[in-house]
């Protein structure tokens, strides 16, 4: 059985100053909750402060990215031994926004994965298509390209560490989310791959989170779906009590 997992990606929102009453706030709300896995992701600036605030919560510690030199000089950048000191559990990699306004290509975004497993982060690995490539019949091509370019680098023994969510591009951020059954449809092929790849056992025990405008209204009809394993949550992680409901999604309101 997978256990539902949600992940606030905070994306470039709150400063230091602001990110603590946030986590506070969440903290009260879902601090004991344990029948979702919860993991916010804030930007580099805040990980030190959360990780002291959600100490001896159910609460996990996730970043937004990483660099896949160990060291070195490389200014600007955050290593995944410097993730894993700070007490980060789990790390997002290859978010459409950073394929987009960074030009990072999947095979990149392999090296990090690779790199974030020698450091014991668990990757969330983003894959998705954008609104021309869905509707000129290419969304499952560009899915396939790449979560192929990961199982490049990933070993049969490692992939109960990963993470995939699918986001379609076209969805993030626009207030203008994917059906669930259109979801759960590419999830399910994504899936498949992995069946292909690494078998059915492997693939049944590996969760597969939807991303894109998902909102404390649209959660449950996603999650009642037979493959979505969960959310990663942009805007709606900003307020506590938005991003709570979404990851008490069984509960009745």
């Amino acid at each position: 059985m997978r256990k539902p997992l949600m992940a606030g990606n905070w994306k470039m929102n709150k400063t230091l100053t602001e990110s603590i009453p946030l986590i506070k706030e969440l903290i009260n709300l879902v601090g004991t909750y344990q029948d979702t896995e919860t993991v916010i992701c804030p930007p580099f600036t805040s990980l030190w402060v959360a990780r002291e605030l959600i100490q001896d919560t159910n609460i996990l510690l996730g970043a937004q990215n990483l660099y896949f030199q160990k060291e070195g000089a490389y200014t600007g950048e955050i290593s995944a031994r410097m993730l894993q000191n700070i007490g980060c559990s789990y790390v997002i990699l290859g978010h459409s926004e950073r394929r987009g306004y960074f030009q990072e290509s999947s095979a990149e975004v392999a090296q990090k994965v690779q790199e974030a497993l020698i450091f014991n982060l668990k990757p969330i690995i983003c894959v998705g298509e954008k609104l021309r490539e869905r509707e000129a019949g290419k969304a499952q091509d560009i899915v396939r390209e790449e979560t192929e370019a990961i199982f490049t680098v990933l070993k049969p023994a490692e992939v109960d560490r990963v993470v995939f969510a699918y986001e379609p591009i076209w969805a993030i951020g626009t207030g203008k989310a994917a059906t669930p059954r259109d979801a759960n449809e590419m999830i399910q092929y994504l899936r498949s791959l992995l069946v292909h790849k690494y078998g059915e056992r492997v693939a049944e025990d590996t969760r597969i989170l939807y991303g894109g405008s998902v909102n404390p209204e649209n959660i449950k009809a996603l999650m009642a779906e037979s493959d979505i394993d969960g959310a990663l949550v942009g805007g709606a992680s900003l307020q506590a009590e938005s991003f709570a409901r979404i990851v008490k999604f069984k509960e009745k309101e």
